[in-house]
């Protein structure tokens, strides 16, 4: 919500605002609908995000062969979707495992 990706509702608004020591009126920010895909179009210089717009330069068109090899003709929904990031201890040095599961999504044939 913080990043205009997803909004609450006025009830679950409150609660945050009310959790983070906020105004009240702050919780009307909350509930604005979301911007989807609001990122600049160019590409990201903060090296995190980059790291992912890396891992899909490189990585993004063998994924998708394998999900259609796998599922057929369709998308990943990024709405009926979780994200989970994981600390995996490793002895040298500890790693990130993210986690994404989306609803696969064929396309209709005509």
């Amino acid at each position: 919500m913080f990043y205009g990706q997803a909004s609450a509702d006025l009830d679950e608004a409150k609660k945050i605002v009310a959790a983070l020591g906020l105004p009240e009126e702050m919780a009307f920010e909350l509930t604005d609908p979301p911007l989807k895909g609001s990122l600049e179009p160019e590409i990201p210089t903060d090296p995190l995000i980059y790291r992912f717009y890396e891992i899909m330069q490189v990585y993004g068109l063998p994924l998708k062969a394998v999900i259609h090899e796998k599922f057929g003709d369709g998308i990943m929904s990024a709405i009926d979707f979780t994200l989970d990031v994981e600390k995996v201890e490793d002895p040298n040095g500890d790693r990130v495992q993210v986690i994404l599961c989306g609803k696969f999504l064929p396309y209709k044939k005509w």
